[in-house]
């Protein structure tokens, strides 16, 4: 039977239980240290985004829609207008490695982390067998047609997310091509109605792998987390930015309070 970890717990440097580490925490750790020491080393999580439901949706759907094709080990439509010649991959383990709080995962034994990550697809190229991993995006927006470049600010977690989900396929013996694919969705505002339905453009977006970063990277956040010092504040964080103003803000009234007090006391 498959051991079962907890992904939720904190990181406590003197077990000898190897810890789960989502794809997720990784791009945390990159996008804030600070953050990432509070939420994994202290247990105090970063504040939740409300959940893209409509998005869940979409991708629930699609993966239905790609399953029939991978049953039938036929090309998709989407693949053939976009003359990328790949079916849909079959693998015992699909199933579990798109599943939230299971995914792929690989135990990283320098680290004694085990990475893990819900993945959407994989896509086997006809030509050589190779695998291609496979990411849904939906979005709505006039630029779409910019997205193809992936220079958007966002689009570089995007690219680590890609990369880690071939990183574990490697690692999981799955042969893998070095161009994964981001199935792109814009939801179109320039229709005339509603009607209970939404038009979407699609684009299937082809990127380069680059793993080169990922070990590396474990190491360093192995090292990160064996250390007892909160990071300073990153300015270029979100919750940072909130957490010194509010700080600060509070700091400065509650001074003004005890210097009343203090006044009131003395009269």
């Amino acid at each position: 039977m498959e051991k079962k970890y907890n992904w939720s717990k904190k990181y406590d440097p003197n077990s000898k239980e190897p810890y789960v580490l989502s794809r997720s925490k990784i791009d945390l750790f990159l996008n804030c240290k600070r953050c990432f020491y509070l939420d994994r080393r202290l247990g105090i999580k970063t504040p939740a985004t409300l959940p893209f439901t409509l998005n869940i949706a979409i991708d629930g759907l699609l993966k239905k829609e790609f399953d029939i094709a991978r049953e039938k080990g036929v090309q998709h439509e989407y693949c053939k207008e976009s003359k990328i010649n790949a079916i849909p991959y079959k693998h015992p383990e699909l199933d579990s490695w798109r599943e939230n709080f299971k995914g792929i995962r690989h135990h990283h034994k320098s680290t004694n982390f085990i990475i893990a990550g819900a993945m959407d697809d994989i896509w086997e190229n006809q030509d050589n067998k190779k695998k291609h991993v496979v990411d849904y995006k939906v979005t709505s927006t006039k630029e779409f047609e910019k997205f193809k470049y992936l220079g958007m600010p966002w689009h570089q977690h995007y690219k680590n997310q890609l990369s880690i989900y071939g990183w574990l396929m490697k690692h999981n013996e799955v042969d893998v091509h070095e161009i994964g694919y981001f199935l792109y969705f814009n939801g179109k505002k320039d229709v005339d109605r509603f009607e209970g339905k939404l038009v979407f453009d699609y684009q299937i977006i082809p990127y380069e792998l680059d793993m080169s970063w990922i070990d590396d990277t474990l190491m360093k956040i192995k090292d990160f987390l064996e250390t007892k010092k909160i990071p300073t504040y990153d300015p270029k964080c979100d919750n940072c930015r909130y957490l010194k103003e509010n700080n600060q803000v509070v700091s400065k009234l509650l001074d003004k309070s005890l210097s009343f007090l203090k006044e009131g006391s003395a009269e």
